[in-house]
């Protein structure tokens, strides 16, 4: 039985636990998720600016279309992508496939190297189409 004098914390801290890549896509699976909320409220000020004015519009457009918006608006699809592909791991895992833990480890080295993809292709279209 542990005495209070006794070093050891009551309950685990992070220095406790080895970072693993399951546990590091949780936390961004969770990141992306509140990154989603912002960007949502962009989104909802561009599409207000719209049917506000055209000064309005202009003015969020010109955000947009500036080197910091860009940088904004490629995380936002970064953060889009990636929360979708780990949605669509959580939705494999409800019907009980790939839970092995070597399986899940390689999904989450695998996920960040396909959602950067992703959204490289979806920005690379974007920009031919524009």
């Amino acid at each position: 039985m542990a005495t209070p004098t006794s070093n050891r914390p009551l309950s685990p801290h992070l220095q406790v636990y080895k970072l693993i890549p399951t546990m590091i896509m949780s936390v961004v699976h969770r990141g992306t998720g509140i990154a989603l909320y912002f960007g949502t409220v962009l989104l909802a000020a561009w599409l207000v600016s719209a049917a506000m004015s055209k000064e309005a519009f202009d003015c969020v457009s010109w955000f947009l279309g500036s080197w910091f918006g860009l940088l904004v608006m490629f995380g936002y699809t970064w953060s889009l992508v990636h929360h979708l592909l780990g949605g669509l791991r959580h939705f494999v895992w409800d019907f009980g496939h790939g839970l092995g833990k070597e399986f899940t480890t390689k999904m989450a080295i695998a996920l960040p190297v396909f959602s950067v993809g992703i959204t490289v292709v979806l920005w690379i279209i974007g920009l031919i189409a524009w």
